[in-house]
């Protein structure tokens, strides 16, 4: 790969990186709102009987939050796989480029 087109590549795979920092970030941003949500309706429910509705709707509240909570854990490990992929790729490029230097300019 050529000078150019490695330096292109490597802008390209820096931007993917940050858009996937992004979401990384908005997602444990939302998880740890799940989470405190979670622990305000446990805390709200603890003083209800078990078996009244609304302990019930709690329950159910809670497990969804649960359930929406567990599918953003799984996305953010999708996406630390795609980083990863991304950081790999970054230091064969940066490898491409120092050897493009190198080349042109004969160190």
């Amino acid at each position: 790969m050529g000078l150019i087109l490695s330096t292109i590549r490597l802008i390209q795979l820096n931007s993917m990186r940050l858009n996937l920092e992004y979401k990384l970030m908005l997602i444990n941003t939302s998880r740890l709102q799940l989470s405190t949500s979670t622990g305000d309706l446990e805390t709200l429910g603890s003083d209800l009987d078990p078996d009244s509705p609304e302990s019930k709707a709690l329950q159910k509240r809670m497990e969804r939050l649960r359930v929406v909570e567990q599918r953003l854990e799984e996305q953010a490990q999708r996406y630390q796989i795609q980083l990863k992929m991304i950081e790999s790729e970054i230091q064969s490029v940066n490898s491409s480029i120092d050897s493009n230097i190198q080349m042109a300019y004969g160190r």
